[in-house]
């Protein structure tokens, strides 16, 4: 029961693949990794008329691009009242807007069928009572948190409404998004590997070293002027010289068998962002979380899902639910997270330009981040401040 729940959907299981590279190819930039950032780097090299290869270990999506939660959520990792508070309020904001205007282009190039624009809940805790005082506690002080976000929000022009309701308390975020992320990933990787004048797109090919200009991997190698990583979990394996800066982790997941349809309208999450879970229009559930409470055993690039997690998972599952559920399928991928919540952008090695660590949720970050490195490999532009270089 390890399969990835998202497969399932006939849109991912009939992906006709890629080639593997096999022999040397040139282009103006070589993109390493095809998940969401990638493939948004790959865009936006193809946005400025120049040629590019790209080359993933395995399938398009089949790294965390493919495997999380499938949450679009504006603004930074941390909530961006504490992301301001860290690195400035005008630069967490700046990321906030950017990262909204990530959902309209994803829903411009996807459509509606990949993209749903149903908005998202923060609650706080868990959907129903709370199991003792010290969870009832917690709660409390997460609903003086969700005060504090709205407040900035609100002020900063930024659309957030409260919630209470039969979820829980806390808050609903109208321009948020829910899809699934193999299909946002496969559907990028369809529209850009349409022209294949431009741009060349290869699976099953895992990279065996990277310099300035050159990609390569095991049957074959790509010349380019500028090597964009875009690779978040084990980014610090691919390129040692950011371990320190970059750490990456174990995020589980899980799939359940159909519920009441319309229990959850939108994504959810709860307990800090620890918990989160979507229910797509089969009534299924995809849960995640649990992190926290097995903290040390997740630092770690190990992708099987574990009995203690797991076992978390189901219980919050059935609190999103409502009522007991039945497992279909468990999953974990590997992410990578910074000391201070920001995204790095920076170049590793002359000629080679990174992009990872977006601490969870690079969904939208992560393309933000992608093109941030396009323009400092290729413009010489420093990465914003919400970024680490």
């Amino acid at each position: 029961m390890s399969e990835v729940g998202w497969d399932a959907d006939p849109g991912v299981a009939g992906w006709p693949g890629l080639p593997a590279l096999s022999g040397d190819l040139r282009a103006d930039v070589c993109v390493v990794g095809l998940g969401g950032s990638g493939l948004a780097a790959v865009g936006e090299v193809l946005r400025r008329g120049l040629s590019v290869v790209g080359v993933d270990a395995g399938r398009v999506a089949a790294g965390a691009a493919g495997r999380n939660g499938g949450f679009l959520l504006g603004g930074p990792a941390i909530s961006v009242h504490h992301a301001g508070a860290g690195w400035g309020l005008a630069a967490a904001l700046e990321l906030y807007r950017q990262t909204l205007d990530e959902i309209a282009e994803l829903a411009r190039l996807l459509g509606p069928e990949v993209v749903r624009q149903v908005g998202s809940l923060r609650i706080a805790g868990l959907p129903g009572e709370p199991a003792d005082e010290l969870e009832e506690a917690d709660r409390q002080a997460e609903l003086a948190d969700c005060h504090e976000q709205h407040e900035v929000l609100r002020e900063h022009g930024i659309a957030v409404r409260r919630y209470d309701g039969e979820l829980g308390a806390g808050l609903f975020l109208p321009d948020d998004a829910a899809m699934n992320p193999a299909r946002r990933a496969l559907g990028l990787a369809t529209l850009y590997g349409g022209d294949p004048g431009r741009a060349r797109l290869f699976e099953n090919s895992p990279v065996t070293a990277i310099s300035a200009g050159r990609v390569q991997t095991a049957a074959g190698a790509v010349s380019a002027g500028l090597v964009v990583v875009a690779v978040d979990g084990r980014l610090e394996v691919l390129l040692p010289e950011l371990a320190g800066r970059v750490r990456t982790a174990r995020l589980q997941m899980l799939a359940t068998e159909p519920v009441a349809p319309g229990r959850l309208p939108c994504p959810v999450y709860g307990r800090w962002g620890y918990d989160y879970a979507q229910q797509d229009q089969a009534g299924r559930l995809f849960v995640g979380g649990g992190r926290d409470r097995f903290l040390d055993q997740e630092w770690t690039t190990r992708t099987s899902p574990t009995a203690g997690v797991q076992a978390w998972i189901e219980q919050a599952a059935a609190r999103f639910a409502g009522a007991p559920v039945r497992v279909s399928h468990r999953w974990a991928a590997s992410v990578g997270y910074t000391e201070d919540a920001r995204p790095l952008v920076t170049e590793a090695r002359p000629g080679v330009i990174a992009c990872g660590g977006y601490n969870g949720t690079g969904n939208l970050v992560g393309p933000v981040a992608a093109r941030a490195a396009v323009a400092l490999g290729l413009d010489g532009v420093p990465p914003p401040a919400c970024f680490s270089s």
